[in-house]
C-alpha cells in the first residue's frame, strides 16, 4: 500500500464533512480534508507534478500511477489566483515534504472561502481501498492515507 502524507499542518476532516457536495460524497474521487494552520502546502508522496491550476489554488500530482489533487480551499477558483503562489512547475518531481505551494489564509477567508485543503485520489476506482488513517490534530508529512492496490 502507498501512503500519502498530510499536505497541510492542521486539523483532519473527513471525506462527509468538506465544505462542498463535490468532494464531500466523493464524486472527484475519494479524499480527505485539512482545516490548515499555516498557509503552505507540501507534496504528500514522492511525485511529478501533472497540473498547477491556472489560479494557483489546485495541483494534480501523478505517482505510481495514482492520481492526487491537491485542491486548497471551496469555491477558491473565484478568487482568480489572489492568494495563493505556486512553488512548481509542470512536469517537476518532487520528494514528500516539498513546498508545493503558499496560500493568504486570511485573503480566503476574507474572500468568503473555506480554507480546507483537500487531497484526492481522483484515480479512486482503480483502489480496491481508498482510507483516512488520520484525525485530529497533524503536522505536515503525517500519515493522512493508505491506498491499496
Amino acid at each position: 500500500p502507498a501512503t500519502l502524507g498530510a499536505a497541510s499542518k492542521g486539523h483532519v476532516i473527513p471525506m462527509e464533512e468538506i465544505p462542498d457536495p463535490v468532494f464531500s460524497i466523493g464524486a472527484v474521487g475519494l479524499c480527505c480534508g485539512i482545516e490548515p494552520d499555516e498557509g503552505m502546502v507540501y507534496a504528500p508522496i514522492d511525485s511529478k507534478v501533472g497540473q498547477v491550476a491556472d489560479t494557483g489554488h489546485a495541483i494534480g500530482l501523478e505517482a505510481g500511477g495514482m492520481d492526487i489533487l491537491i485542491h486548497v480551499g471551496v469555491d477558491t477558483v473565484d478568487m482568480e489566483g489572489k492568494g495563493f503562489v505556486s512553488k512548481v512547475k509542470v512536469g517537476q518531481s518532487v520528494k514528500k515534504g516539498d513546498l508545493l505551494m503558499t496560500m493568504d489564509l486570511d485573503a480566503i477567508r476574507a474572500a468568503g472561502h473555506p480554507t480546507t485543503v483537500i487531497t484526492v485520489i481522483t484515480n479512486s476506482d482503480d483502489y480496491s481501498s481508498v482510507e483516512t488513517v488520520a484525525s485530529g490534530q497533524v503536522g505536515y508529512g503525517s500519515d493522512l492515507m493508505r491506498i491499496s492496490k
